[in-house]
């Protein structure tokens, strides 16, 4: 039998649903069976989520590193909070650092909030910044995976009014090669990657638009002379529906939701969310902190399930 790998779990923000559905997770056979969770956060949020939410959990039986930034054991839940945001801050520091000892495997991170984040002090917008400024890496991207569709994102979270200026032959091509290492990286060999495109109709030959034809084409004509197979710009509004149908791998979006709309009818329950281009493995729930459920013993656990789950299988692929 292979060695259990060792995985580093935050609870993400302590106001939301990122410990709750740690809690469950690791309860799940499917879980238990596939790794030794660290789960980083604070204890007495951890103790008191345990008791408020009557999670069947002995706590006791798992690994948890405490980083004691709650000092208020009566903090805020369900909203955001300067606290909160400090705090998940804290957890992601510590996950990041132990990744990159490979004191453990792989990171996966429960949601954080971006209001949270600000009132703390913070700029980033969200982990996948934040992850690559605390590793100094510069080519990442944000990629989506679910059994029925795989996409990643040229644009990140920025507003809709800015995104035509970030689509630039540069960007789309390093997020081409990115999808081609994501694609690697789970094991699809000789990946079918697909383009969309920013505009209506992929720009109708330019009527709508000119980006297809100044940027995106150019880049997707580049990749395709460093071997990578890969053709678009296709029109957005047919192209996801082929890709379910596997005609293509993967899907390379222009902007956040471009890809998340459809990603999220699809796989809302199961979804996963990864960083490609980290010096390490990081997964995470495709959701985010859901004050309006958390701490109710409502959230539902199986995108958490899947992030640890893919983490690992992830893991062991890179070792192979």
């Amino acid at each position: 039998m292979s060695k259990k790998k060792k995985i580093a779990i935050t609870i993400g923000d302590p106001a939301g649903v990122g410990v709750e559905v740690t809690l469950k997770a690791l309860i799940d056979e499917s879980i238990i069976n596939e790794c030794k969770p660290l789960i980083i956060g604070d204890r007495a949020v951890i103790e008191d989520a345990v008791k408020q939410l009557a999670i069947p959990i002995d706590i006791s039986c798992y690994d948890i590193l405490d980083t004691r930034s709650i000092n208020n054991k009566k903090f805020k839940k369900s909203m955001p909070t300067e606290e909160g945001g400090r705090a998940s801050v804290d957890y992601i520091k510590k996950a990041v650092e132990l990744a990159s000892l490979r004191i453990v495997d792989a990171i996966v991170t429960s949601p954080l909030s971006k209001e949270s984040l600000h009132m703390a002090g913070f700029s980033w917008p969200g982990h996948t910044e934040m992850l690559a400024e605390l590793t100094d890496t510069k080519d990442y991207a944000m990629m989506f995976y679910s059994e029925r569709l795989k996409l990643i994102l040229v644009t990140i979270h920025s507003a809709l009014k800015n995104i035509p200026d970030l689509i630039t032959k540069d960007s789309v091509l390093k997020t081409i090669i990115l999808a081609q290492k994501g694609c690697e990286m789970m094991g699809i060999d000789n990946p079918k990657i697909a383009v969309a495109g920013l505009n209506p109709h992929a720009g109708e030959a330019g009527i709508f638009g000119d980006e297809e034809l100044r940027e995106i084409a150019p880049a997707i004509n580049e990749a395709q002379i460093r071997g990578i197979l890969v053709t678009g710009p296709y029109p957005p509004d047919t192209l996801f529906w082929k890709a379910c149908n596997e005609e293509f791998d993967m899907i390379v979006c222009m902007y956040h939701d471009q890809g998340l709309i459809p990603f999220k009818m699809l796989a809302f329950e199961k979804g996963v969310n990864l960083t490609i281009g980290l010096p390490f493995i990081r997964t995470s729930p495709d959701h985010g902190t859901a004050y309006d459920i958390a701490w109710k013993g409502l959230a539902d656990p199986s995108s958490m399930i899947e992030a640890i789950k893919l983490a690992v299988r992830l893991r062991k692929r890179e070792l192979a």
